[in-house]
């Protein structure tokens, strides 16, 4: 008989965490001990940093001078392969705490000194480049030490695909990890969501919504970095939802230069009171875009499918429109032509395709799909009209209902040709005396006497 007041135990209880200390140091050691007792997750987690596939050992609160100072990293991870090692010093924040700038830079010093490889920081605050780091670290600190950045959703994502989509053989390693995303997904771990917009936030909207922003505003780049930490938020929970690598699809110039992503968000901001970005999902026919209007106070999210290589536009319209349900109707479909485009509810290009083929002697090339959702208002997920929660539901939503619906055209397979009728040979139409009397000469005349 279990009751209901029993309480099950737990490798990482969550009881007991009565301080922000207590909670970044049991947070700490719990996921540097699973790091190293789950194969799996411990290899993804130090393969991206450089690390060999080796044996992985890992400690916390590591002791090291620094000069006449003495520093303790929060722990470090240890990897050996044959003679080769390669060590990194961790930094972990919980909750609200953010990385301190002057803190994580003494770690460089002393990886560098200690001949180190890497310096790896763990908290709430998510880059706004895959890659990227939220603090901007003197880069003379970074030339022999590589400086890596884990937001604590990322790791339960990461712990989320090796255990339910990629499977550890290990059942007794397969258990520990679940307890370190039952532990982390707990709201006393200190992993949290992403919650709000920043102070900002309230400002830059009422300003775009009045069009009344300059670029030479600082508060307009906050809340363009936030938007960005939003979106890769916004791919981890998708992706943790679709056991699939779900990722903000950015120029490879953006992402090896954050600056000038978010240089452009806010010159998008400033001129059409927009921000928008792109999502890349595995499998999709495309891009799934999101377009928030600040002035409108909406959301567009859409896909442009390129259109299927039927001989009438007619046919490709039909064969766009058979790919979405029939129940959805608050849909607007684009066709675009070379140098322009036409667009219609989607019920009235199912009525009558030509709504959006004004020209038939100009050839369809691409149709865009749209659903326009309205948007929140308030900074943080506290609110009934949260922005936060009206993206990730968009985003949600459109994929759910009608991306993953979506397949691209691909051409018929070759049909076989009509076999041709055999000819018909002598033999089919003659009697057998007639076939005796062609396999020789005809008998000589016989002249009578």
């Amino acid at each position: 008989m279990v009751l209901k007041t029993w309480h099950e135990a737990r490798l990482i209880p969550t009881s007991g965490i009565g301080s922000a200390l207590e909670q970044e140091r049991r947070a700490t050691s719990a996921l540097l001990a699973v790091i190293g007792a789950v194969d799996d997750f411990g290899r993804s987690i130090t393969k991206p940093c450089g690390a060999p596939a080796g044996k992985i050992a890992t400690y916390v609160e590591v002791p090291f001078e620094l000069g006449k100072k003495n520093v303790r990293p929060d722990g470090l991870i240890r990897v050996t392969r044959g003679k080769r090692e390669w060590t990194a010093l961790v930094e972990v924040k919980t909750s609200d705490n953010a990385l301190d700038q002057e803190q994580v830079e003494n770690y460089l010093d002393v990886a560098r000194e200690q001949k180190f490889d890497a310096v790896i920081t763990v908290s709430n605050e998510i880059p706004p480049v895959l890659g990227s780091h939220p603090l901007n670290v003197d880069k003379r600190k970074t030339r022999t030490v590589e400086l890596f950045h884990f937001s604590w959703m990322r790791l339960i994502s990461v712990a989320v695909m090796e255990k339910e989509v990629r499977g550890i053989e290990d059942p007794d390693q397969a258990w520990i990890l679940g307890e370190l995303i039952r532990y982390l997904e707990h709201e006393k771990s200190g992993a949290l969501d992403f919650t709000d917009m920043g102070a900002q936030w309230t400002r830059v909207r009422d300003a775009a919504r009045k069009g009344v922003m300059r670029k030479s505003d600082p508060e307009i780049e906050q809340v363009a970095t936030k938007f960005d930490a939003l979106i890769r938020y916004t791919c981890l929970k998708l992706g943790q939802r679709l056991g699939a690598d779900v990722f903000p699809q950015l120029p490879r110039r953006q992402q090896k230069d954050p600056a000038e992503r978010s240089a452009e968000l806010v010159e998008e901001l400033c001129s059409d009171s927009c921000m928008s970005a792109k999502i890349r999902i595995p499998g999709t026919v495309a891009d799934l875009e999101i377009t928030c209007d600040l002035r409108g106070q909406q959301l567009h999210a859409s896909v442009v499918v390129p259109a299927s290589g039927h001989a009438r536009n007619n046919t490709r319209v039909r064969w766009l429109l058979r790919q979405i349900p029939e129940e959805q109707t608050d849909i607007v479909i684009e066709a675009n032509y070379r140098g322009r485009r036409e667009a219609a509810p989607i019920e009235d290009a199912r009525a009558d395709e030509s709504v959006v083929i004004p020209d038939p002697n100009r050839e369809l090339s691409r149709f865009r799909v749209t659903r326009i959702y309205p948007m929140g208002l308030a900074r943080s997920v506290r609110s009934k009209s949260s922005f936060i929660q009206s993206v990730t539901g968009a985003v949600d939503d459109f994929y759910a209902e009608i991306l993953q619906q979506l397949k691209p055209w691909n051409p018929p397979a070759p049909k076989f040709r009509d076999k041709p009728e055999p000819r018909k040979q002598p033999s089919d139409e003659l009697s057998s005396t007639d076939l005796s009397s062609m396999d020789g000469p005809e008998p000589a005349q016989v002249p009578q006497t």
